[in-house]
This record gives structure tokens, sequence and C-alpha cells, in this order.
């Protein structure tokens, strides 16, 4: 058993846990066509950058969903220093159990999160816990372009073997039974600033480390940021914005 937890020296006290920015939230927020929602759910919040997003802009109480205790209390602590504490409500259970523990929510927000439980699965059992007309915003990784270069492909043919193209996964979207109202791409600049720019320099001081599992931690991090720069765009975050039909 390691003494080292990777993901607390690679990521700790990041912002950004994943691409995204508060700028690129707030613009799929405003693709929806309402903006009172009773019940707010954030699934997989990570440490909370879009939590806090959501909270400030929307003034609703978050209920902000993590199965990573750390990840909780740096959003706790944030949300305290935004002034913000009233309005994020922090749980400690599985992206699969949001059914079991909310009932008729009315926007479901999950930014970079769904494939950890796979992104139909995710789409499918959350479902049930959306009000008749209620929304989930997803964001997935997707292929945006045809052309993928060979070491891309085979990259995600090992890692993400599951990744599908954005017209597929809007099949996957209406099969789950929701109606596909709008998308979103991240532009690219939302991957390296904060994110990328600040993984990079970590990983590198930790690809030698004493530990076996964060000196893999951090190489997989470093062969997955040399991916993105020879990706040529042709993958990336998209996001979904959906109703329940």
């Amino acid at each position: 058993m390691s003494n080292y937890d990777p993901i607390e020296l690679l990521f700790g006290g990041m912002e950004k846990l994943g691409p995204g920015d508060n700028a690129n939230t707030l613009r799929v927020l405003d693709l929806l066509p309402r903006r009172d929602f009773r019940l707010i759910v954030d699934a997989g919040c990570g440490s909370g950058r879009q939590t806090l997003a959501l909270a400030k802009e929307l003034g609703t109480l978050i209920h902000a969903v993590d199965v990573y205790e750390p990840f909780l209390k740096d959003l706790t602590r944030r949300a305290q220093e935004a002034g913000f504490e009233h309005l994020v409500q922090p749980h400690c259970i599985d992206m699969q159990d949001i059914a079991e523990t909310f009932q008729d929510i009315d926007l479901l927000w999950a930014e970079g999160s769904a494939y950890n439980i796979g992104f139909s699965n995710a789409l499918t059992s959350w479902a049930s816990s959306i009000t008749p007309s209620g929304f989930l915003v997803v964001s997935e990784l997707s292929w945006i372009r045809e052309q993928v270069p060979d070491q891309v492909k085979a990259f995600f043919q090992s890692g993400y073997p599951d990744m599908q193209s954005v017209h597929r996964n809007i099949e996957v979207c209406e099969n789950a039974g929701y109606k596909v109202l709008n998308t979103h791409t991240l532009p690219r600049e939302s991957w390296v600033e904060g994110y990328y720019d600040i993984l990079r320099p970590r990983a590198q001081a930790l690809k030698d480390h004493a530990d076996a599992s964060v000196r893999k931690f951090a190489r997989e991090t470093l062969t997955e940021i040399e991916i993105f720069e020879i990706s040529l765009d042709s993958y990336g975050y998209v996001f979904f914005v959906l109703q329940r039909a």
C-alpha cells in the first residue's frame, strides 16, 4: 500500500481538475431556455470551479456530488473564501447513486465527469431523477474531426475506447430519453490555461518520484498532454445541453 496519494500530489490545490473555465461554463448556462431552478445537482464536481461559477451566477443552492473527499473539502474552503458557503452543499457519494439520493432535479450539471460511470449509463441512470422537462448539461470527450492522427487514435484505443463522435453522442442522448437543445465545444485554450500549463511542470517534477504509483500517474499525464499537442484538434470536450423528453 502506497503512503502517497498520486491524485493529491498532482492535482492538490488546483482550481481546475479538467479542461474548462468559468466563461465557457456560463456560456453553456446561457444556452438553457430558463434560469429558475429549484434543485440543482453538480455531478462529479471535483474541487468545484464550475460549482462556484453556477452558484454565483444563479444565486441558488448547488448540491455538489463527488466521491473524493479531499476535493469536497477544497470546495468547501473555496466556497467559504468566496462567501458562498450557503449556496454549496457537498455530498460524498458516487455519481451512480444520484437517482437514489435526489428526486425532481431541475438542473443536473456534469462537466467532464460522466465518463467515470460511462456516458450512456450516466444519461440513463440519471433520467429518472430529473423532473419532466428538466435539464441535463453534460460534457463528454468526443471525436470532432474524421481525420485523427494514428498516435492519437492508438492512445484513446487503450485509454478511452468508448469515445464516440459528436453525432453518435447526440444519438446516445436521444436514445436515453432527452431532447438535444444545443451543443458547445470547449476551445483549445480551455485545456491549456490553468490546467495543462500547471499540470505539466507538476508531472515533470513527479515523473522520477520514489513511489511507483506516483511515477506512473505523472508519466501518464505527460503522455496525455503530448497527445493533446499533436491531436490537430481531432477531439475535444463537447457540452450537450439536454432536456428530459
